[in-house]
């Protein structure tokens, strides 16, 4: 018998409320932790969230959490979820359920209370873990222990059917095996992934962005990338994509899962804009993302030179066109004194205005904005003087004022 031992969130007083009143209603035994909490527990990683299934109807576990105190939310009811929040933390609670047709995007679904039945809709085996009040585990497949402390990563039942019932568990398959897998991915559902890589058009572009920034996420990703590629996957979830080798060094640069997926892109930002587009990222990341492929630095750059970019480019897009430049040159290449220049020089405002131009001797007008730029790019050539404004300002307006006479 396999249990959870010494797990704080098993016992912690906000979780036992929540199961304390769904047996109220339902008796002992009615409710088990299931997937993530349990899987991660027995793998030795962190807990993120708390799921639980439950053999009571939604609207019977909704009755049991309110006349305990609990503030309860209908996640989804159409799917039999509803979420407990118990001392500030959520609790989402589904129950258990079979499919009743699905559309590789979409299911139908009906209640049951049998725990097999409601695995059996699972997508991986170590997804398919419950666990009791008491920590005892169970393992309605048979083998989701140990893949779970093996790290494979297998579906349940047969491959093809998990994916036809929805899509998504293609890339779920590669982004579960970046976080949890170990050794290589698991042949038939390889297999499976590339035979109906096709059927992702179904999906929409916010579900396999959230996919592919979750892997992108992992510790590792690399292997889970380099299975995706060799099997089609990668191109048809990003059509743009080039050889794997500037991904590769980025992945040890960098941690963060935009700049990996620029990795994966060429330095072309109005091809970056369309793909970005298309898979319906945040605006805010889309920009980065164009940015960041806008240009090369030199990493052999002087440091006057950097000051002058990093005050160009701006913090970000600087430290994002380093980390690029750093990933495309090789394995000698080194980021670092650029990407600590970046944490540490306040990067300075122009000291002057249209205020001192005036005082400078030039009237209102067009030519303020000339002056300044004029100004500016001296100020900068000079690497940032932080003393003499009012001498070079004057000197500017003086050949400004030649010129134009």
């Amino acid at each position: 018998m396999t249990t959870l031992a010494d797990q704080p969130w098993l016992t912690r007083p906000s979780t036992r409320a929540v199961i304390t009143a769904l047996e109220a209603a339902g008796g002992e035994g009615c409710v088990r932790f299931v997937g993530g909490c349990v899987r991660n527990s027995l793998m030795g990683q962190p807990i993120d969230d708390i799921d639980l299934a439950t053999r009571l109807t939604p609207e019977v576990a909704m009755a049991a959490l309110k006349a305990a105190g609990l503030k309860v939310v209908p996640t989804g009811l159409a799917h039999g979820t509803v979420t407990a929040v118990s001392k500030g933390a959520p609790y989402e609670i589904t129950t258990l359920r079979r499919d009743v047709s699905t559309d590789g995007r979409n299911a139908t679904v009906a209640f049951t209370e049998d725990w097999a039945e409601d695995a059996g809709r699972r997508d991986f085996r170590l997804n398919a873990l419950y666990a009791d009040a008491e920590g005892t585990v169970f393992d309605p497949t048979g083998q989701g222990v140990e893949d779970a402390r093996s790290g494979r990563i297998v579906f349940v039942g047969d491959p093809e059917t998990r994916i036809h019932e929805d899509y998504l568990r293609i890339l779920r398959f590669f982004r579960f095996f970046a976080w949890y897998g170990r050794g290589e991915p698991d042949v038939a559902g390889l297999a499976a992934c590339a035979a109906l890589s096709g059927g992702m058009v179904r999906l929409s572009a916010e579900r396999v962005s959230r996919e592919v920034m979750k892997l992108l996420r992992a510790p590792d990703p690399r292997p889970a990338v380099r299975a995706m590629a060799s099997s089609g996957v990668l191109a048809c979830v990003l059509p743009d994509a080039q050889p794997l080798g500037m991904f590769e060094a980025m992945v040890g640069i960098s941690p963060d899962p935009v700049m990996r997926l620029s990795a994966l892109w060429p330095a072309d930002p109005s091809v970056i804009e369309v793909a970005a587009r298309a898979l319906r990222l945040s605006n805010p990341d889309r920009l980065r993302l164009v940015a960041a492929a806008g240009g090369m630095l030199d990493l052999d750059m002087t440091d006057s030179s950097a000051r002058a970019a990093l005050y160009r480019l701006g913090r970000q897009t600087f430290i994002d066109r380093i980390q690029r430049a750093a990933a495309g040159s090789g394995p000698a290449a080194d980021p670092g004194p650029w990407l600590a220049l970046a944490d540490t020089w306040p990067i300075p405002r122009l000291p002057v205005g249209g205020r001192q131009v005036a005082a400078a001797g030039l009237p209102a007008g067009p030519d303020t904005g000339r002056a300044l730029a004029a100004f500016e790019q001296g100020w900068i050539a000079d690497d940032f003087p932080t003393q003499g404004h009012a001498e070079r300002l004057r000197a500017v307006v003086a050949a400004l004022t030649a010129s134009s006479g």
